[in-house]
């Protein structure tokens, strides 16, 4: 069920159909299409998807269809991802914490360490070493 809800929202103009049935009771197909720039049955292939992920409800009156929100399982998808959000937060606090220790030299310690002068080599003694050159030749260069 999960994965129904996941893959219903991943598409932004089923989130935009939700969004607009979040806002009230009750919305006919008709009403639902009217700002979307597809055709009908466009739409209602997005509907079925959001039906068979549980996400809506659709009631036929006469010839008229309303569609509801039926939140149960984004319920289940909120409370799969806030079980992340509390491992991310607390990982997140932890690497905050870590940033703000003064372990990181102040500028002022940064500016009293020795730099060597241009052209000479680093304090370290390690040579150097010159990057392989490339494994084939350039080929030749073809007239466009």
């Amino acid at each position: 069920m999960l994965d129904r809800t996941f893959a219903a929202l991943a598409d932004p103009t089923r989130r935009a159909l939700l969004a607009r049935l979040g806002d009230r009771q009750s919305v006919s197909v008709s009403e639902l299409a009217r700002p979307l720039a597809m055709s009908l049955p466009a739409v209602m292939k997005h509907l079925d998807v959001l039906s068979d992920a549980s996400l809506i409800a659709r009631e036929k009156t006469g010839r008229t269809v309303a569609c509801r929100l039926t939140a149960g399982p984004m319920a289940q998808a909120m409370d799969w991802l806030n079980r992340y959000q509390r491992f991310w937060s607390e990982n997140l606090e932890r690497l905050a914490a870590f940033v703000e220790k003064d372990q990181w030299p102040s500028n002022q310690a940064l500016s009293a360490m020795p730099v060597s002068p241009p052209g000479r080599a680093s304090p370290s003694g390690v040579a150097s070493t010159r990057r392989p050159k490339k494994s084939m030749p350039r080929g030749p260069i073809r007239k466009r």
